[in-house]
């Protein structure tokens, strides 16, 4: 269990911790010699055939309250110190409303110095401390009044804090592994080691993370947790992490990084957010109103966007946008609290609720909606809501990761809701049975529609299809909707085309008997290079202007296409061309090929080997990097032969 100090400066936590742990929190010289913890200063605690209680003694002076932000970001309990010969200090007010908005709920208050207090004073102070933590998140916690000199209380407060150890739960398992990072230093012979408070997840030596956000991949090396080595470090320890990997030293690791899980690297510099700004303010504030953000170690600027109202007025809680001047690696649900420019005062803080907050439309009922979802404290609570706000299709990968979620977490969170779930292009799309059906319903009404509009043509093309569909899904989720059973019973997947399973294209008889004529010359032996609407039209003894109406009219069809300019390829040997290039990619080291590979595979010409291969560039099947091509796998089936 973690533990964080929290006071005024001068009013004993450090010693506190010194006489509970026998350990000096002071880490720093300078911190020793000025007898005030500069930055954080960690102490351990081992219980008896029990946990290790942590202490992180943070900052009491104003100038290191963003310190104090960083240490109390992670911890399980909070230590508030309070001297009785001083009293409430103004500091002793901002640490307890930062705890507050940390929504730190777990606590006790350690009335120091009563060695030199009177029993009376020690009775008023204990009654401001009890006005003071009213309406707060700390406001049933214990007041123990104890001397560091005397040793009075000090047995009573270890008691007190090992029964608080041993009761707790251990922190939730579901989660992936994030540390917040807040030293990074070196060791002869060992390398670059980063410490920090691991905020959920477990890591482990050997296992790949990723420095965020600079997106630095990283091995665990070794782990100590609770300044103990140790072969994992769980969520609520003290972690230390000997880091190895291209490009990690000390200088490319910062105070204020994760170190994450690679599934959840995803910085974000926009972020919807629940705010409450502490009634002490002296004035509302208004849109793009400048702070400074404290996020676990983390510190940016940051512009607040209003999304309900002009103002917000102190004591005030609402939701807001937080435009970052630069990304940072977070999590929805994580807490965070602001401090005015000058750093002089905390003004509020909060929760993050949608870490991927667009920049327009913020303030439209779908948005509200949205962000009510997101900001369920339950997971399961949270997929169900957002399945039924708009835009209804949820990838299941983004939010297992925006919310830090492992995979066996969110299978049991499917498991549970029964989502339609449409993988492909490495995302999972799901969405509630009721607007799965209404997507499939209309999917089936445009098709009708457009039949009955264009009864000649083969069908809707299929991203047309897609576009006009609602709820409306990405194309990859959209491609394995086409193959589910319910829509291939009356929905048919014609390659590029999408068709209702009875409709068949109307061709008049002159079309059809032309065409019986026509597609034998497109084929055999010479498919890779078939004739052109003059030869063909020479080789039938037919108008030039005809033939070319019949080959458009086999385009429309599903028949042909159309590669060049009166150069048409029947669909079969388009889906074979397609095929070979897939083969081609495949034998290449980095799957990328030239023109000239191609064609000595067709046995063809170079002007129609590029000729087909820029058709295939339009159509998407390939990507083109001057002089090379790679295949783009989600348009393999564009001209597949008929699905049903």
């Amino acid at each position: 269990m973690i533990v964080g100090t929290a006071g005024h400066i001068d009013q004993g936590k450090t010693s506190l911790v010194r006489a509970l742990t026998g350990v000096a929190g002071d880490r720093l010289k300078e911190e020793k010699a000025r007898g005030i913890t500069i930055d954080l200063g960690f102490a351990y605690l081992p219980l008896p055939d029990g946990p290790t209680l942590g202490f992180i003694d943070v900052p009491g002076h104003e100038k290191f309250v963003r310190t104090m932000v960083a240490g109390a970001s992670g911890i399980d309990m909070a230590l508030l110190a309070i001297a009785a010969d001083d009293g409430v200090m103004p500091q002793t007010r901002e640490h307890l409303a930062i705890l507050d908005l940390l929504g730190i709920r777990h606590g006790v208050v350690a009335l120091t110095k009563t060695d030199v207090a009177t029993p009376l004073r020690v009775a008023e102070v204990s009654a401001d401390v009890r006005e003071m933590l009213a309406g707060t998140t700390l406001e049933d916690a214990e007041i123990i009044p104890v001397s560091v000199v005397s040793g009075a209380g000090i047995d009573a407060l270890r008691s007190r804090l090992a029964a608080e150890a041993w009761t707790r739960q251990a922190r939730r398992d579901d989660a992936c592994f994030r540390l917040a990072v807040d030293q990074v230093f070196t060791l002869p012979g060992i390398g670059v080691v980063v410490t920090g408070t691991v905020l959920s997840g477990a890591v482990q030596v050997k296992d790949a993370v990723v420095v965020s956000p600079s997106g630095l991949v990283a091995r665990v090396r070794s782990v100590h947790a609770q300044n103990q080595e140790a072969e994992e470090g769980a969520a609520g320890d003290r972690v230390a992490l000997n880091l190895a990997g291209s490009g990690i030293t000390k200088d490319a690791i910062h105070r204020g990084d994760m170190i994450v899980d690679p599934s959840l690297h995803a910085p974000t510099d926009r972020i919807d957010a629940r705010l409450r700004l502490l009634p002490g303010e002296p004035r509302a504030i208004g849109s793009w109103f400048p702070a400074r953000l404290h996020h676990a170690s983390a510190e940016t600027g940051v512009r607040i966007v209003l999304l309900e109202g002009d103002t917000m007025r102190p004591g005030e809680s609402m939701d807001v946008q937080l435009v970052l001047d630069r990304p940072i690696a977070a999590a929805s649900l994580d807490r965070f609290v602001l401090r005015d420019t000058t750093a002089q005062r905390t003004i509020g803080g909060g929760f993050f609720i949608d870490l991927r907050a667009p920049g327009r439309q913020r303030r439209t009922p779908a948005r509200g909606a949205e962000r009510n979802a997101w900001a369920q404290a339950a997971s399961r609570d949270s997929l169900r809501a957002l399945l039924d706000a708009p835009p209804y299709g949820r990838d299941l990968v983004a939010f297992a990761r925006d919310r830090a979620l492992s995979a066996a977490a969110l299978q049991s969170l499917v498991d549970d809701l029964a989502p339609v779930v449409l993988e492909g292009g490495g995302t999972r799309i799901a969405l509630g049975a009721p607007h799965w059906q209404r997507a499939v319903d209309s999917m089936v009404e445009r098709l009708a529609s457009f039949h009955g509009e264009h009864p000649d043509l083969q069908g809707m093309p299929r991203e047309t299809l897609r576009r006009a569909v609602q709820p409306r899904l990405p194309a990859p989720a959209f491609t394995q909707a086409l193959l589910r059973p319910e829509v291939q019973a009356r929905v048919v997947r014609d390659g590029a085309f999408v068709r209702l399973a009875g409709h068949v294209p109307m061709a008049t008889p002159d079309d059809e008997a032309a065409w019986q004529r026509i597609a034998p010359l497109l084929g055999g032996e010479e498919r890779f290079r078939p004739p052109r609407v003059r030869d063909i039209a020479g080789a039938l003894g037919r108008p030039e202007v005809e033939i070319r109406q019949r080959m458009k009219s086999a385009a429309r069809r599903g028949l042909a296409d159309e590669i060049a300019h009166d150069h048409f390829f029947l669909r079969d040997v388009v889906d074979e061309m397609v095929r070979i290039a897939v083969d081609i990619a495949s034998h290449a080291p980095d799957g990328r090929f030239t023109a000239a590979q191609f064609r000595d595979r067709l046995d063809n010409g170079r002007k129609v080997a590029i000729q087909i291969l820029e058709f295939f560039d339009r159509q998407g099947v390939m990507l083109n990097r001057g002089t090379l091509r790679s295949i783009r796998a989600e348009y393999l089936d564009l001209y597949a032969p008929t699905s049903s």
